[in-house]
């Protein structure tokens, strides 16, 4: 049964490719510095070491010239400490002439993985590669020695472009629309493919992916013992993404349903959970007084599909979901994103690159007079003049007063 999912995902591999993330990746190639991709556990960190190692030997690079690792296949599972690592290379490399590439799969199986990785990148003649699954994985003092000499290069399930190139062989007749509906509940992690896109099996393998991220970079990671408060937690957060909310909230919920907990614990187990790629906080800031606000944060969850799988209800809950996916698409297109108030009022994302800034307001349907002026009003109190836009579902373009109106699935296929 390995040896067939190993192939499936193979196949998976040629069939879409990640070019954003391998143009990425390739402006590094041969350069002195540990490329480092991180993000959710089987959200394609896997899939694109492969593309890279395609992408290798396209471009003249000798097969026996690549080292593979995987530290989740038991094979490997003699290496899992610094020495032995280093041993096992240095041994492998003695026997290659030229420059040689080492990918390592979910290197943070290995213990002091750091010492050997920079030990490999000073003493030989290597291009690296690495993958992880937990924030962790670039801090702390080991970090240090790498520190300077590495490039993370964040890997998120598929965006809406991605899903339809995907469904391209599954669905060939469906239109934009009516794949934006199957996007909606099935999110894009990248194995879905494979199967289908078949409801019954595809929820099965998305509650699988959320079990394997929090049995093993949640609970084994952090040595959780109160499952069952970790498990509510996570509940409450999935239902509520897109809202604000604070951990005083959690704790007056978990308290009517007689638990009583204090906040610091419930922030360390979102934490945790963040640490894991499962969720992201975005910060609050205040637009005219220029300056982060401390209370009432908002979540997302990196992929909505899981959010369908384990908890449902993506359809009824149409507007947080549409605010997830777009929140998801501005990480995707390398934006910081705050959470915008202007006086009492909120917009949606304040997203930051470089000297770029964009403001963002999304809804379901521009339906009423008073929804327009909503959307739209807030965004007029904004004193500058960066790029103003409200997303919605409407196919009537609403563009006014210098701010413009985007359908949501156009939005995300036009970069």
């Amino acid at each position: 049964m390995a040896v067939i999912v190993f192939i499936v995902i193979f196949q998976e591999a040629i069939m879409i490719k990640r070019a954003h993330l391998l143009r990425n990746v390739e402006s590094f190639i041969d350069k002195d510095i540990i490329k480092v991709l991180t993000g959710l556990r089987r959200s394609g960190k896997s899939v694109l070491l492969s593309q890279i190692r395609e992408l290798l030997i396209e471009r003249g690079v000798n097969p026996a010239n690549i080292l593979f690792y995987n530290f989740e296949d038991m094979t490997h599972g003699h290496l899992l400490n610094a020495t032995a690592l280093h041993e096992e290379i240095k041994s492998r490399l003695s026997g290659i002439n030229g420059k040689t590439y080492l990918f390592f799969d979910e290197i943070q199986e290995v213990k002091e993985w750091e010492k050997c990785i920079n030990s490999f990148r000073v003493a030989f003649d290597v291009d690296i590669y690495v993958t992880g699954s937990n924030a962790k994985l670039l801090s702390g003092e080991l970090a240090t020695l790498i520190a300077g000499r590495y490039v993370e290069i964040r890997v998120y399930p598929f965006s809406f472009s991605e899903f339809i190139e995907m469904s391209e062989t599954i669905f060939p007749d469906a239109e934009k629309t009516e794949l934006f509906k199957k996007y909606i509940l099935f999110g894009g992690m990248p194995f879905l493919a494979n199967l289908k896109l078949d409801p019954q099996s595809s929820f099965i393998y998305l509650k699988d992916v959320f079990d394997s991220v929090i049995l093993k970079d949640v609970i084994k990671r952090n040595k959780i013992r109160d499952i069952d408060l970790l498990e509510r937690v996570i509940q409450f957060v999935v239902a509520n993404v897109g809202n604000t909310f604070s951990a005083t909230s959690i704790s007056r919920f978990l308290k009517s349903e007689n638990r009583t907990v204090a906040p610091e614990t419930i922030l360390n187990h979102i934490k945790v959970c963040e640490e894991a790629f499962l969720f992201h906080k975005v910060l609050r800031e205040d637009i005219i007084g220029k300056k982060i606000l401390q209370v009432n944060e908002k979540y997302f969850i990196t992929d909505h599909g899981i959010r369908e799988a384990i908890y449902g209800n993506n359809e009824r809950d149409i507007n947080l979901v549409l605010e997830n996916i777009v929140f998801l698409e501005m990480l995707r297109r390398g934006y910081k994103i705050n959470i915008g108030r202007v006086h009492n009022e909120e917009i949606d994302f304040v997203c930051r690159k470089n000297n770029e800034t964009i403001y963002i307001q999304v809804a379901y349907l521009l339906a009423t007079e008073e929804t327009i002026r909503r959307e739209f009003d807030v965004l007029k109190k904004v004193p500058d003049n960066y790029p103003k836009f409200v997303l919605s579902m409407d196919q009537f373009d609403f563009s006014r007063d210098g701010i413009k109106h985007f359908n949501i699935p156009d939005f995300l296929t036009n970069q």
